[in-house]
């Protein structure tokens, strides 16, 4: 039987997917979604791109600090953040081939019944006219989408499709009315997550140490 697994921000943390993987019992029909943030702030960011590059099971939606890179790489006026750079500086020996496949990366992944996205999308609007900004970054409904003391948007959302998103990392799986967010910080040392959307069912693993510390 054909699987859906959704797995959260994965941050260059290589080993904690593969744990995972072992852990989901991936098989060769199934497939793996990223909520986005495949690079920067862990130490494997390379290895990570290359398995989704090379392994036609893996895709993922495009993450704040994926696109920080790619836009750094498009000449745009950006200042990386002191993980991008780092992550920047690993990935320049092949820059053109990480280029290529981040630039290849959509913003929303739309399955039917779910649809992946990064950070989120704002209630009321048609997915077609969610902003950049807002799938990359939005957490709250108030006049900055970056903060994180207003209503969240998941709390809100309740629109036909179940929204599955990353990018706001939390203890256990952030879970709204129509939405679930599956940021669990393995990065800072917390745990990696996957929801698999056949059967409903969230697997987690621990993360090996603290990449970074949260903020």
């Amino acid at each position: 039987m054909l699987r859906t697994i959704i797995v959260g921000d994965i941050h260059g943390c290589f080993d904690e997917l593969q744990d995972l993987l072992e852990l989901c019992e991936l098989a060769t029909d199934d497939r793996i979604i990223s909520v986005g943030d495949l690079t920067c702030k862990g130490e494997q960011s390379r290895a990570v791109l290359e398995l989704f590059i090379s392994d036609a099971r893996f895709s993922s939606v495009l993450g704040n600090h994926d696109r920080a890179l790619l836009r750094f790489w498009r000449g745009e006026a950006v200042t990386l953040k002191w993980s991008q750079e780092k992550t920047r500086a690993e990935l320049e020996p092949e820059r053109d081939r990480y280029f290529s496949y981040l630039g290849s990366l959509p913003y929303v992944i739309d399955l039917g019944e779910h649809v992946v996205v990064h950070a989120g999308v704002r209630p009321g609007v048609a997915l077609a006219a969610q902003g950049e900004e807002d799938l990359t970054e939005l957490r709250t409904l108030g006049p900055d989408r970056t903060d994180r003391a207003g209503t969240p948007w998941y709390q809100t959302y309740d629109g036909e499709q179940q929204i599955l998103f990353g990018h706001w990392p939390a203890p256990v799986p952030r879970v709204g009315r129509r939405a679930i967010g599956l940021d669990t910080g393995c990065v800072y040392g917390f745990h990696l997550t996957a929801y698999i959307i056949e059967s409903h069912q969230f697997l987690r693993v621990k993360a090996r140490r603290a990449y970074e510390q949260p903020k």
